[in-house]
């Protein structure tokens, strides 16, 4: 639906035309809409919807939309929203809200749900516990078909899927899965203890929730049961909670790698102050670090000063270096985050990295070569061939450190337990930067103090 007609006819406040087009729309299009109306008019346009397709609007809404929302509804209106939420929905709501809202929404929720509420918010929050939900359908072994179904019709109205259902015995042992089309396809007098997967692939309430959705890519499933330590099902995680997991880990990778503290706010509904928070720091650390290769430059003044061409050329090695650094890591990281690198394979990732750097360097050498001689005219300079040798062979050298250090700097971190995404870039460049020119002035030094250039 084209907004500018959904705008119009707010505009003429044509509410009879508007609720049915609203009423068709998806809840994610919905939210959308929502955030681009005006604070005042916000409310009652969300009074339009069906209480069910409020419940999921606001679930797509960011948490400004919806504190205004909380902060506006009467207790009649919170109530009927928390009651069509799903559990995991309503959790991941209350942890973005600020104590006084939270105290609403406990206070509408039945006993059960604040009880359940409550359990999942003791989990850590990069722990599987806390991205899980208890509305799940489980059914018993002994079950025929028939009244599995019965069971799914009963229950699944309040359930967040019914497609894979979880078998346990009357102290919730997980004992096996069985999906809808399984069932759909036996006859209903077949007992489901003769029909369910007992090999299920389950998660620790603790286990990590990245973990959780490199599982999801793994396996490709729906949904994925949770287990506490007795291996009692407490919970499942569905799809979409993975995707968010997934969607959140590379915003937070991404900011790390360029150097920024990860912030859960759109950008345009951040304040500056904040964006200065995340930024500053970093920064900091980095230009203070920049310094090394200043002194490294003074140190070496001299060898530097035979040619301009030699100082001219200081960016590019540099900048070619961090980018190698780069493309290494993050090679790396990915390999890290999906689990096809571990730390033991660090010997293999070095020796294919020092085999790329040998292709790459000779590339960019023969390369550099050619662009001395072109633009820079180094033949027409007193030892230009010389000097375009230590330029080339620091090329190829630098490359070679660049690769070498942007494929282990990430796997020793994450040996270390820290995220390998905070060593990316940011200090890769900085180290590969003072191992670089290191190395150029020495070979400057090595090359040309035989031919009395320096």
């Amino acid at each position: 639906m084209d907004e500018e007609i959904l705008f119009s006819l707010l505009e003429k406040k044509n509410i009879k035309e508007l609720r049915p087009i609203l009423v068709a729309m998806n809840p994610a299009d919905i939210a959308q809409f929502l955030s681009e109306v005006k604070e005042e008019e916000l409310p009652l346009i969300f009074r339009l919807l069906p209480k069910d397709l409020a419940a999921e609007t606001f679930v797509e809404m960011d948490s400004d939309m919806q504190e205004m929302l909380i902060t506006g509804f009467s207790d009649r209106e919170l109530k009927l929203i928390i009651d069509e939420l799903f559990l995991d929905d309503t959790v991941d709501i209350i942890e973005e809200m600020p104590a006084n809202v939270v105290r609403r929404i406990l206070n509408q929720s039945d006993p059960a749900t604040r009880t359940a509420i409550n359990e999942i918010l003791k989990y850590p929050e990069d722990s599987a516990g806390s991205i899980m939900t208890i509305e799940y359908v489980n059914l018993k072994k002994d079950m025929t078909v028939k009244e599995a179904f019965a069971r799914i019709r009963a229950t699944g109205v309040d359930k967040e899927t019914i497609y894979t259902c979880y078998v346990t015995d009357e102290n919730r042992y997980l004992l096996g899965m069985v999906t809808v089309k399984t069932m759909l396809l036996n006859d209903y007098e077949t007992k489901i203890g003769d029909i369910m997967e007992t090999n299920v692939i389950y998660i620790d309430t603790l286990t990590d929730k990245e973990e959780v959705a490199n599982q999801f890519n793994k396996y490709n499933f729906l949904a994925m049961p949770v287990v506490d330590k007795e291996c009692r099902l407490v919970g499942i995680i569905t799809i979409d909670d993975a995707l968010d997991v997934i969607t959140e880990e590379a915003t937070e990778d991404i900011s790390k790698i360029a150097a920024v503290i990860p912030n859960d706010k759109p950008y345009l509904k951040t304040s500056i102050w904040r964006i200065w928070l995340s930024r500053a720091p970093w920064l900091l650390i980095l230009m203070l670090s920049a310094t090394v290769t200043g002194i490294i430059i003074t140190k070496y003044e001299s060898a530097l000063a035979v040619s301009i061409t030699l100082t001219a050329c200081i960016p590019m090695l540099t900048g070619t270096g961090g980018n190698a650094g780069s493309q290494a890591s993050a090679t790396v990281i990915r390999g890290i985050a999906l689990g096809e690198i571990e730390f033991s394979d660090i010997f293999k990732v070095i020796w294919k990295e020092i085999r790329v750097s040998v292709l790459l360097g000779i590339t960019l050498a023969v390369a550099c070569f050619g662009k001395l001689m072109a633009v820079d005219q180094l033949f027409r300079v007193e030892n230009g061939y010389f000097i375009a040798a230590v330029i080339c062979i620091t090329m190829a050298v630098t490359v070679a450190i660049a690769k070498f250090v942007g494929a282990i700097l990430p796997l020793i971190a994450k040996k270390c337990k820290l995220d390998p995404a905070v060593v990316a870039s940011p200090f890769i460049s900085t180290i590969v930067d003072a191992l670089s020119l290191m190395v150029y002035c020495n070979i400057a030094i090595a090359i040309l103090s035989p031919l009395g250039a320096m």
